[in-house]
């Protein structure tokens, strides 16, 4: 009797456990979505940045196999720890430091053309560089915008409303910053930045006829900038026909078609490709998926498709059903960003796009966009575990937010809701009188 007493759980033990279980509630679908995504695409990464990569770097690089490798874990992990960071407070912090994150990779972006300051590489001044360590501020650039943008749309609302207030000032910054990476020179980041700002503006609820307008203008000077450019311009006419000229401006076309239809539907098998051996530059960065058809085949592709289309439902998801205006907004731009992205490579390495040296988030090489686009992920999951970017002061008597995201449906709301309670409870009073 008595060790069987000793057995038994004291009923406040067990409360106490289904206490803290309660306290400790399951996250959101959208969460779970998310962050599975996140991390099949950060582990399928390492394991195709090495197959990619080893064999060059021990024959003509630096003779380790696992260089990039180990450069991807260690980027990886930092990006993780301000995944963490930034999923779970991260929104407050953000929104009122996004100002000076605007100011401050402008600045960054136009230093890094200094002679003297800037590093480049292949013709492309992007980097700054600390020894074997390179940082490119066009990467921190373009999340600063969708920041920027969300919180403006937030604010003011009545910007939708014309085709000026559009333009002032939303319009004119993203136009100075996609001037800045095209002198750099930078398409494919500028290219990124405004698909994912239209995608913004529609989630927003921009009128069509503004956004053709503004889609009309923008392709005339993309066209512009193509043509006044020579290297563009081969780019361009290497994609219509590649194989026109297929040892000089459509090489990499040619072999990364070379590299997908080699693998046919279920790949040669995981490390034997063969166009990873000198023949497809930038094999472990921009064109890592021809290395994934080559290798996996159709089926690895569609597996890697798969992932970002988790990515677009979960994100699309948790800006439907968040708190308010601004993270609703926040979290639409966030999910565009990363989806613009994946979309253009994707589309160019496929060759049904011009190649732009965009990389695949999450899979590539790089680290700024490794670590920048997982601090963008952090965010969008603080938004899909219900986070609210509003601060204690922000907040009604009815919790609901009174300021920033708010808009004017919902200010109307709460006075009406107010007027109703002062009405209510002076009745009672002259009633008790």
């Amino acid at each position: 009797m008595l060790r069987r007493l000793r057995r038994t759980p004291h009923p406040s033990a067990r409360g106490g456990h289904s206490q803290h279980a309660r306290e400790r509630p399951k996250p959101p679908l959208e969460y779970s979505l998310l962050y599975t995504a996140t991390l099949c695409l950060l582990a399928w990464g390492a394991v195709m940045v090495y197959s990619a990569s080893s064999a060059e770097s021990l024959l003509a690089g630096t003779g380790d196999p696992s260089y990039y490798l180990k450069r991807y874990l260690l980027y990886g992990a930092i990006g993780l720890v301000v995944l963490h960071l930034l999923s779970r407070r991260g929104l407050r912090v953000v929104r009122s430091a996004t100002p000076l994150l605007l100011v401050a990779s402008f600045a960054l972006t136009v230093a890094v053309m200094v002679p003297g300051i800037g590093v480049t590489v292949n013709g492309a001044t992007r980097w700054f560089a600390a020894g074997p360590v390179q940082f490119q501020p066009s990467e921190l650039l373009k999340v600063s915008l969708v920041l920027y943008a969300a919180q403006l749309l937030a604010a003011r609302p009545s910007a939708l409303e014309t085709l000026g207030g559009l333009c002032k000032p939303l319009l004119i910054v993203v136009g100075a910053a996609c001037a800045l990476l095209l002198k750099q020179p930078d398409m494919g980041t500028a290219m990124v930045i405004c698909f994912a700002i239209a995608a913004l503006l529609i989630a927003a609820g921009a009128r069509l006829r503004h956004l053709g307008a503004i889609a009309a203008v923008g392709g005339a000077l993309a066209l512009l900038m193509i043509l006044v450019e020579p290297y563009r311009r081969a780019r361009l006419t290497a994609f219509l026909d590649p194989w026109a000229d297929a040892g000089g401006t459509g090489f990499q076309v040619v072999q990364s078609m070379i590299a997908i239809g080699s693998g046919g539907f279920f790949g040669v098998g995981l490390g034997e490709s063969v166009q990873k051996i000198f023949y497809l530059p930038e094999a472990h960065t921009d064109m890592i998926l021809a290395i994934i058809g080559e290798e996996l085949g159709i089926i690895g592709m569609l597996g890697v498709a798969s992932l970002y289309g988790m990515i677009a439902y979960a994100g699309f998801r948790a800006a439907k059903l968040a708190a308010d205006r601004y993270t609703k907004l926040l979290a639409a731009g966030l999910t565009s960003l990363i989806l613009c992205q994946a979309t253009v490579n994707l589309f160019a390495v496929m060759g049904m796009a011009p190649l732009t040296g965009v990389p695949l988030p999450f899979l590539s090489y790089g680290n700024s966009n490794l670590i920048v686009l997982l601090g963008a992920m952090g965010l969008l999951l603080n938004v899909a575990s219900g986070g609210r970017a509003a601060t204690a002061h922000e907040r009604g008597p009815l919790g609901l937010v009174t300021g920033g995201g708010e808009d004017a449906a919902g200010r109307d709301r709460r006075r009406r809701d107010r007027r109703s309670r002062r009405a209510g409870s002076g009745r009672r009073g002259r009633a008790a009188g």
